[in-house]
């Protein structure tokens, strides 16, 4: 996989700007922030900043004023936002989009968008048969609610099932649970990062913590992740640098390109956090999920000072709709982010945390883990085989959900992304994992969600759409 995108870096910046002007985060009357500001904050040269102002500029988004910089201009409102911007002026939002959301919402056949496993290779009959057991042995379940920070029975349970899968003692104060590892990041961001902070992401990397951190008006620096993992150099400039409140990973069967960061790296990381003092936020959603070989041990095993957050979840291949996840952070961290947690839905629900402490101990799940893992390496190869015949490239993953494909430069992603839909295909555009948000060649593929055959027909229609273009 080509390690460079050839998109022209002022195009880039030019579509990083445009973005931030069409959905109100820079309104019209509003100071553009400076070349030299803009350039430190993408890591680009002042020239290509200045290059991608003056286009702007050109097509009406922005003029200069002498000596103070460029300022957005008032733009042509659609008549449905006019009635909500100026007619329902309190009824203005803060929130932007869910990129995911939206492309899950599309009601098509293939969804090759949707990095979920199929429901019918999960237990589910296990779990019907434990839920009743659940209600004899606590008839009052559903008359209370659970402990903000987790089912003691569960947070126990956590605790063992660490010590005996990773070897680290983690205590119980140490533990919190949360309604999935969505909702842990969100957490972690509403208690630690302010506006304007300076935060530290993988890139490509996971949208959903992309659209978080930037509600929190974080200034996101990207750091490229390749099959050889992240460039330590880089990353300690970086945190040199801008002193980043977090660094956000994803680091075993990364979402969307497959690539695991090496075991010397997971060490590094751990050091650079501490010496920098940047929180280190350890997405680990695929853990389980490996083709040949289990992956390194998390980066939260090398931490001794107390700076990585290490969120462990278990919705993806076990049971989402219980929608657990484990958060393993230092104890003083807890205690903050148990304070967030209460705010947020005051504990996740008790009857889920109860019906999940079965998977953990039983002996049953350990079997369908080793079925569902063959299962998927056939779905991955069957994707692979569809897509070989064509120009297309990627590095087959060791594990996880997702392709992570190359397509020819040329390629116009949105028009591809309208005539897939118009098949009853979805698939994720490169440029919704992109922490700047700029067009790159690339899209994610899942081949967990649909069965051999399925996979094997979409594959097929998306070839002939490509082939049209």
């Amino acid at each position: 996989m080509t390690k460079s995108v050839k998109t022209a870096l002022y195009n880039q910046v030019f579509d990083y700007v445009l973005l931030r002007i069409q959905n109100g985060e820079w309104q019209a009357g509003s100071k553009v922030p400076s070349i030299r500001i803009m350039a430190e904050s993408l890591g680009v040269h002042r020239l290509t900043v200045l290059k991608a102002f003056q286009l702007l500029k050109d097509k009406g988004y922005v003029h200069v004023k002498d000596k103070s910089g460029y300022f957005v201009n008032k733009t042509e409102l659609k008549k449905e936002e006019e009635i909500s911007s100026f007619n329902q002026p309190k009824v203005y939002s803060y929130v932007q989009n869910s990129h995911l959301s939206e492309i899950h919402s599309e009601d098509v056949k293939y969804m090759f968008s949707t990095s979920l496993i199929d429901p019918t290779l999960l237990p589910n009959r296990y779990l019907s048969q434990h839920v009743k057991e659940i209600f004899d042995r606590y008839p009052h379940l559903l008359g209370t609610y659970a402990p903000v920070k987790g089912d003691a029975e569960l947070v126990n349970g956590m605790s063992a099932y660490f010590y005996r899968h990773f070897g680290f003692d983690i205590q119980k104060e140490s533990i919190m649970i949360t309604t999935g590892a969505q909702q842990g990041i969100d957490i972690i961001a509403k208690v630690f990062v302010q506006s304007h902070d300076y935060v530290l992401i993988d890139s490509p990397t996971y949208s959903a913590a992309v659209d978080i951190l930037r509600n929190r008006g974080a200034k996101v620096l990207p750091v490229e992740i390749t099959k050889d993992g992240f460039s330590i150099e880089n990353m300690e400039m970086l945190m040199k640098k801008y002193k980043p409140k977090l660094f956000y990973c994803n680091p075993t069967f990364h979402n969307p390109t497959g690539y695991t960061i090496p075991i010397e790296q997971r060490k590094q990381l751990a050091e650079l956090a501490e010496k920098y003092q940047c929180m280190i936020v350890e997405d680990d959603s695929f853990h389980e999920i490996y083709f040949n070989q289990a992956p390194p041990k998390p980066i939260f095993t090398y931490d001794t000072g107390g700076y990585v957050i290490y969120l462990r979840s278990f919705s993806k291949y076990i049971a989402p709709g219980l929608r657990i996840c484990a958060l393993l952070a230092h104890p003083i961290i807890i205690k903050w982010l148990v304070k967030g947690k209460a705010l947020a839905d005051n504990g996740t629900p008790l009857l889920n945390q109860k019906a999940f402490l079965y998977y953990l101990t039983s002996e049953r799940v350990q079997l369908h883990m080793e079925k569902l893992r063959i299962a998927l390496q056939i779905r991955k190869e069957t994707m692979e085989k569809e897509l070989s015949a064509q120009s297309f490239s990627w590095d087959s993953p060791e594990g996880g959900l997702n392709l992570w494909v190359k397509l020819p430069e040329h390629i116009d992603m949105e028009r591809l992304k309208q005539k897939a839909l118009e098949k009853s295909i979805s698939f994720v555009p490169g440029k919704i994992c992109n922490p700047l948000e700029v067009n790159i060649p690339y899209l994610r593929l899942s081949y967990s969600f649909l069965k051999e055959q399925d996979i094997k027909e979409g594959m097929r229609l998306f070839k002939g759409v490509f082939q049209a273009l």
